[in-house]
């Protein structure tokens, strides 16, 4: 292979060292949660959004900053990314207090989104040739599920080791390799001027979806009248931000794309699976680390089934073409993923093995894979060659935003069960016990009823785990059914 067939494999090694960091930050935080709680002591309602708002941003801000990568360079928006993400990474490792981290995690999730779509968009310049550009696109996106699902391994082994700010700092050093690494090896692109970005229709997307997720929290943890004006604003401020999308000669949101039925359901699909996969993860890591008081480590090789499951059902999924439609993969792997649910539901719910709470989770895995992997070339298949580069940027804000509200809507229902269980359970008790199953962990220490505190904690925290499994496996079984009707053109 000579110097300039290696080039663009070079290239390909470099932009996928940011995917990968950008996915694992998607999980990653969950197996820090518990001494994130211990350490910050925030509430609920804080912790989601240190959680949340980190995809919620990305959801919302990688299509203008696709936008911005056409008019002023794409490599240079990468390069500008990678030093936002680094500092923000820097500052999150060393945050004091929950808003310190909750703004560094905002500003991580404004680095993430000048990355995301700068990295797929220099693929189509770095691999002209259609069959190597859909291999390095291959690669691009396994790379982006390896990194969400080996997150709570990858962190586990950290905190296994050092403080919670570990899984922050790592990225300091990777953001500096990348830095240098770029700038010898991926080529700057920049298509032209480009039409500028409607920074009105920015405002009212981040807003309104900002404003909806508020409202879905406020309502579960601490219902009061002032929820109800700021859902009606949100609502107001997302259909005038459609409407406007009509009006505009070059849109953030390419609406006629929606009326494509391969696009809606294959779309739908990826949204749904990854917000069950991340609410579900919300869960998990605290589960194993405090009801079965397992170390870091340990739960993050209990969690690799799900990681190791993720990757085989993604490589699988193109063999499976040879003998089933898309429409039937997809569709079947939604069934395995709400299987693996139910079966987690049920076993944590009756204090099930482990083990078999693992053997859950590797159906969740490989349905999962399945599902996530055809979508997107489905995605790509159902639009025009002309909308390809808008479906993808759609297809990576649906992906990042199920995971904000896999996060906000099945972590409110599960810690909303926790609170109402414990506190019907055992009247009186202090909040900071409502807040977190870390924080009645700490209320029970040294105290005459610790062990009734405890017990009662991990019962009501296993209530509200297998309720948010059980909801995301009846809503991957409810989608199976409408993708294997919106795909059957493909059967």
């Amino acid at each position: 292979m000579t110097q300039e067939t290696r080039r663009p494999w070079l290239a390909l090694a470099v932009l996928v060292m940011p995917v990968l960091l950008i996915s694992i930050d998607m999980s990653v935080l969950s197996i820090a949660i518990p001494a994130i709680s211990e350490d910050l002591q925030p509430s609920t309602t804080q912790l989601l959004w240190i959680v949340d708002i980190y995809s919620l941003l990305l959801a919302g801000l990688l299509i203008p900053m696709g936008y911005l990568g056409d008019t002023i360079g794409r490599r240079k928006l990468l390069l500008s990314g990678a030093l936002v993400f680094g500092l923000a990474s820097l500052g999150a490792a060393f945050a004091r207090s929950p808003e310190m981290l909750l703004a560094a995690r905002l500003v991580l999730g404004i680095g993430g989104a000048t990355l995301m779509p700068a990295t797929l968009a220099l693929l189509r310049v770095i691999f002209p040739d259609p069959d190597r550009r859909r291999m390095a696109i291959a690669v691009w996106a396994a790379a982006f599920s390896v990194g969400a699902a080996a997150g709570p391994l990858f962190g586990g082994i950290l905190l296994g080791a050092f403080s919670w700010g570990a899984v922050f700092l790592i990225n300091v050093p990777v953001m500096l390799v990348f830095l240098v690494a770029a700038r010898l090896l991926v080529p700057e692109s920049r298509p032209g001027a480009g039409a500028g970005i409607d920074l009105l229709s920015v405002f009212l997307v981040l807003t309104g979806m900002i404003g909806a997720v508020w409202s879905v929290k406020e309502a579960v943890h601490a219902p009061h009248w002032g929820i109800a004006p700021v859902a009606v604003a949100a609502l107001a401020l997302l259909v005038v931000f459609v409407r406007r999308q009509r009006t505009l000669a070059n849109p953030l949101l390419e609406l006629s794309l929606f009326s494509l039925p391969e696009f809606r359901g294959a779309l739908a699909t990826n949204t749904v699976m990854i917000f069950s996969v991340v609410g579900v993860m919300f869960f998990l890591p605290q589960y194993f680390l405090l009801v079965w008081e397992m170390t870091p480590f340990k739960v993050g090789l209990y969690l690799l089934p799900l990681a190791i499951s993720t990757v085989a059902g993604a490589m699988l999924s193109p063999l499976l073409l040879r003998f089933f439609t898309a429409r039937t993969v997809i569709s079947g792997g939604l069934l395995l993923a709400a299987s693996g649910l139910t079966l987690c539901a049920a076993l944590i719910l009756s204090e099930g093995s482990l083990i078999a709470v693992c053997a859950g989770t590797v159906l969740l895995g490989i349905g999962s894979g399945f599902a996530e992997t055809l979508t997107n070339d489905v995605i790509l298949e159902a639009a025009p060659e002309e909308r390809a580069g808008a479906a993808s940027a759609i297809s990576e804000t649906g992906y990042e935003l199920g995971g904000a509200l896999g996060t906000a809507l099945l972590g409110s229902l599960g810690m909303g069960i926790y609170a109402t269980k414990l506190a019907a359970a055992l009247p009186e008790l202090p909040h900071a016990a409502l807040q977190t199953l870390g924080g009645a962990h700490r209320v029970a220490e040294g105290t005459k009823t610790a062990y009734s505190l405890v017990t009662e904690a991990n019962h009501a925290f296993a209530a509200g785990s297998a309720a948010a499994c059980l909801a995301a496996g009846i809503l991957c079984a409810a989608i199976a059914f409408y993708a294997a009707y919106a795909l059957r053109v493909r059967a």
